[in-house]
């Protein structure tokens, strides 16, 4: 049976040409919207467009950090920066990379700067060892971001100052109300790249986003719980099932890509559709950086 994953597609979906490269420190870090720069020609005087188009400053430090502070809450009176977190995220040139500025979390979908993410697939074993369920969380609608949609049991955004990983047990048990030694039992699975236009921003949006995608084996007789009511339901699924959502439209891009790394690197597919999705997702899924 063939099934669409339209997720592979949404995964690298964006205009690079109607967006100005964003530089800082003389590294590229982002990238902003065309339609974006009369907006920062008024509340951005700290950044200069180049001859090439980019965009780049000499600020650096406290100095950087205070400036794009000050851009962002004329940004955000204005519309221009949507869903505000109030978490601080790092912009980065690459995973480990010295920090060159930091920022709301809101605004680096305005900047097209890289983010990183953290999502379990919570699974149960059958008596030969190998997945036969998965935990699938619903989203509760009334999320900012994708609301009702489906989701991992375990995903969520990595702020600065932590890892990946830490920001997986912090998740599992906000999420599903997971011991922190439970979590820590994953495994990694591989690194998602992500590059997407969003709607975010006034339509100003870029996903660029690593997604760290782990695999956690739970008891099969656990009930996960949600604590911080982002969570509408959790509900157990054999594994076809939840295949099923995530080859469809219900669940979110980056939980469908993270479930169906999960069946490639499970060979839960036939053959003839592990090759084919294997090679429609070439370059897409990465191995995990130590």
């Amino acid at each position: 049976m063939r099934r669409d994953f339209p997720a592979i597609d949404a995964a690298q979906r964006h205009d690079a040409a109607a967006r100005r490269p964003l530089h800082l420190g003389g590294r590229a870090v982002g990238s902003v919207a065309a339609g974006a720069l009369p907006a920062l020609r008024a509340h951005a005087p700290w950044l200069q467009e180049r001859d090439d188009g980019a965009l780049d400053t000499a600020l650096h430090g406290a100095a950087l950090d205070a400036a794009f502070a000050a851009t962002h809450a004329a940004l955000r009176a204005q519309g221009l920066i949507t869903g505000w977190r109030d978490e601080t995220y790092a912009i980065v040139p690459a995973w480990g990379a010295p920090v060159l500025a930091r920022i709301e979390r809101a605004a680096a979908r305005f900047w097209g700067t890289l983010t990183f993410g953290a999502h379990a697939n919570g699974y149960v074993a059958g008596p030969d060892g190998r997945p036969s369920h998965l935990w699938i969380a619903q989203r509760s609608p009334h999320k900012a971001t994708d609301p009702g949609q489906f989701d991992n049991l375990i995903g969520g955004g990595v702020p600065h100052g932590q890892t990946p990983f830490e920001t997986l047990v912090r998740e599992g048990w906000e999420e599903a109300g997971l011991a922190a030694d439970l979590v820590r039992r994953a495994t990694r699975g591989r690194v998602i790249d992500l590059q997407r236009a969003l709607p975010d921003c006034a339509g100003h949006g870029l996903q660029r986003e690593q997604l760290f995608v782990y695999d956690l084996a739970l008891p099969p007789g656990l009930q996960p719980c949600n604590q911080d009511g982002e969570v509408a339901s959790l509900q157990r699924l054999p594994v076809a099932e939840a295949l099923a959502l995530a080859a469809g439209d219900t669940m979110t891009v980056d939980a469908a890509l993270a479930t169906l790394d999960f069946a490639l690197r499970w060979r839960l597919l036939g053959e003839r559709e592990h090759a084919a999705l294997t090679a429609r997702t070439a370059g897409l899924f990465g191995a995990m950086p130590d």
